[in-house]
């Protein structure tokens, strides 16, 4: 089943998150055949590594991921769970915070252009350039006609790492109030997530409305053919994983991606290799 028609917001269209089922799961899924879902998740998995060396060997593509959220929605565990199974050596993940003093005294997508990947590299922003039209919006950073502005900012800035040969996916993780109360519970409960808990998740959680708001503009805003959106019911985190795993994975696939030409004479090493055998086996045996 391909999840991308599902999920993927067509440019234009009009946004509804309170429309969306956040529990919404695929049909032939079950959370509780947990090998079925597992053996689904590691076969994507499998793909997504291939594709990746592929990707990494030949240096002429690139693929950039942004996952953006309301908090506790499982950025974190989407990098986790999908991303651990790609090779290190040419994937990075990157985390937006607040703005250092250099990247504040920038224009905002300095710091996204800086940590975009180079031709090769699979990256991962969580968080991302779109905090400047969602935190910035909510609490009124910048005036309005500032971040409106922004999205065709955006947009171009988008156009211009696709015109390079970054194929660009951006997921919104869809979890409902109830979910994120439910997982701020489950850190306090646990210990071994205490050092989550922030004082921010209860004072940006009475913005709930105004996120949401912010969210669906955005989306709208900047959900384009080369840079596509997907909305992703997040409220399963097994059906999370599943999903976007699974674009991700078809996606790579279409990129046609192939490893580079042989650049030496085969033959030629082919007779170095069985010459400095041979001249090891004659060493060997001299020292007997």
């Amino acid at each position: 089943m391909d999840f991308r028609p599902l999920f993927r917001v067509a440019p234009g269209a009009r946004v509804s998150l309170a429309e969306i089922n956040p529990n919404a799961a695929a049909v032939g899924f079950d959370a509780e055949d947990k090998a079925a879902v597992k053996s689904s998740l590691e076969r994507y998995r499998e793909e997504m590594e291939s594709f990746q060396y592929r990707l990494y060997a030949d240096g002429s593509k690139s693929l950039l991921v942004v996952l953006q959220a309301m908090d506790a929605a499982g950025k974190d565990g989407v990098i986790r769970h999908v991303f651990s199974a790609m090779n290190p050596q040419g994937t990075r993940v990157q985390a937006f915070k607040q703005p250092t003093p250099a990247e504040a005294a920038r224009d905002f997508l300095w710091r996204a252009h800086l940590h975009a990947p180079a031709r090769g590299e699979v990256v991962i922003f969580n968080r991302s350039h779109y905090e400047d039209v969602l935190v910035v919006r909510v609490h009124e950073l910048v005036p309005e006609e500032i971040w409106r502005a922004r999205y065709e900012q955006i947009n171009q800035f988008e156009r211009l790492l696709s015109s390079n040969g970054t194929k660009i996916l951006k997921f919104y993780l869809h979890i409902d109030a109830d979910e994120q109360l439910a997982r701020f519970k489950k850190r306090l409960d646990d210990p071994n997530r205490h050092w989550k808990i922030s004082e921010s998740d209860y004072t940006e959680r009475k913005f709930w409305p105004d996120y949401i708001q912010a969210f669906e503009e955005a989306i709208e805003k900047t959900s384009t053919e080369e840079s596509p959106w997907y909305i992703i019911p997040s409220n399963q985190k097994w059906f999370r994983n599943l999903a976007i795993s699974q674009i991700i994975t078809e996606t790579m696939r279409e990129m046609n991606l192939t490893l580079p030409m042989v650049k030496v004479d085969l033959e030629a090493v082919r007779q170095h290799y069985h010459a400095a055998k041979s001249q090891a086996e004659k060493i060997k045996q001299s020292s007997l």
